[in-house]
């Protein structure tokens, strides 16, 4: 409940406009952030304390989803965090090029899906109440981010300009492969969300302590 209200007070017009004119955007983009990351940390560490309550048994293709999502969660991750986007998180919406709209041909809201595809796989691998309820709960945000977050940013434009810039973009992930723009995401950041994946599979162990099926 502490995640989920965190996440949507900050984001009504009443509570936020007031924030962003005390703080500036850019301020409360941080303090938001922060914010987050205390709380997802809050969070993890409530997770690795609960008692396991087993709802189903474990499964080697349960365990195989992650690896196999990952990859694209990743990617998902680093391309929204880095790209300009006026529909949702990313490095803000000044810049952007309608000419070269990058990572929104893929998705509107990268950082979300690549959260719901992070929460959503770790789901069946888990098969307990606190993983249900920690990554259940991740999942749902993600998911209703990707509606919310639309509606926030739809405010600023004219309903002119915001149907412009919708063209050829989507908001489920590849859902029109053939007009992503590769060009205007860079394969740097292709790159980028290999390495974070990378790092990700090879510290789960030492960090979560439990090792990947690809060390099995």
């Amino acid at each position: 409940m502490v995640f989920i209200l965190s996440h949507m007070i900050p984001m009504r017009p009443k509570f936020r406009q007031p924030l962003e004119q005390c703080l500036g955007r850019v301020g409360f983009l941080i303090a938001y952030s922060i914010l987050s990351l205390l709380i997802i940390g809050w969070l993890g560490h409530a997770f690795a304390q609960a008692p396991f309550v087993q709802l189903w048994p474990w499964s080697i293709w349960a365990a195989w989803l992650p690896v196999v999502l990952m990859p694209i969660a990743s990617f998902l991750i680093v391309a929204g965090l880095s790209s300009k986007n006026p529909f949702s998180l990313g490095a803000g919406a000044q810049g952007f090029d309608l000419a070269r709209p990058g990572i929104v041909t893929v998705s509107r809201h990268p950082v979300m899906w690549g959260l719901v595809l992070w929460s959503g796989s770790h789901i069946p691998v888990n098969g307990d109440v606190a993983g249900l309820l920690l990554f259940g709960l991740m999942l749902l945000l993600s998911l209703a981010g990707t509606f919310t977050m639309e509606r926030v940013k739809r405010r600023r434009y004219s309903a002119d300009e915001w149907e412009r810039m919708l063209k050829n973009t989507v908001n489920v992930p590849f859902a029109s492969p053939l007009t992503i723009d590769w060009g205007g995401i860079g394969w740097w950041r292709v790159l980028l969300g290999a390495v974070l994946y990378l790092a990700l599979l090879f510290a789960h162990q030492p960090v979560i302590g439990i090792a990947p099926p690809v060390f099995y």
